[in-house]
């Protein structure tokens, strides 16, 4: 127990101190106009370099990531139906699987799927 208790107080302590350097080395010393501007070829630019984005194009690609991270969650439920018990296997799957469904069915309530807005 107590080399448990050292271990975790270990990896706490090596996560605090990775998470303080890479927070001191990743400032900016010098903020120069020039470096924070989108070109650097020394010009003030003659309109806004930053282009409009499609709010429709990032729900769509958010949704993916969220399907795509669900099929990654599905996909060991079918190897270890061999080695765990029938009615606990059923029960977790069908319930992460009603979960989805209502997911789903909430954004496509919502409009969130509708390509032609």
């Amino acid at each position: 127990m107590m080399l448990i208790l050292l271990m975790g107080i270990i990896i706490i302590m090596i996560s605090i101190v990775v998470m303080m350097i890479a927070s001191i080395l990743s400032k900016k010393a010098i903020t120069d106009r020039e470096k924070c501007s989108p070109f650097e070829c020394g010009f003030d630019p003659k309109s806004s370099s930053r282009l409009p984005f499609s709010l429709q194009f990032f729900l769509i690609a958010i949704i993916f990531l969220i399907f795509d991270v669900e099929i990654a969650l599905i996909l060991p439920i079918i190897v270890i139906i061999n080695y765990s018990n029938m009615i606990t296997w059923l029960l977790t799957s069908m319930i992460f699987i009603i979960i989805l469904v209502i997911g789903l069915y909430h954004e496509w309530n919502q409009g969130a799927l509708n390509w032609s807005n």
